[in-house]
């Protein structure tokens, strides 16, 4: 399995969603929540994000959202 982490920040829909997808389907991933490890901010921003969640998976494209079809290609 990949290693999968997931950017994701306090009171945020998406992330929820991404995470709890995830976990439904058992796909084991690191959490960096940037309200408690602010340092990852400029680490997105240098990658173009502007929000979030963004998910990084090992051999997959990364994903900016909540995109189920997306997040399916890490759960297979």
């Amino acid at each position: 399995m990949a290693k999968v982490t997931v950017y994701s920040k306090n009171n945020c829909m998406q992330c929820k969603m991404t995470k709890r997808f995830l976990s439904e389907h058992n796909v084991s991933f690191e959490e960096i929540n940037i309200n408690e490890q602010p340092q990852y901010i400029d680490y997105l921003k240098e990658k173009g994000f502007q929000s979030l969640p963004v998910i990084e998976a090992e051999g997959q494209p990364v994903i900016s959202g909540f995109q189920p079809q997306m997040l399916s290609k890490i759960a297979s």
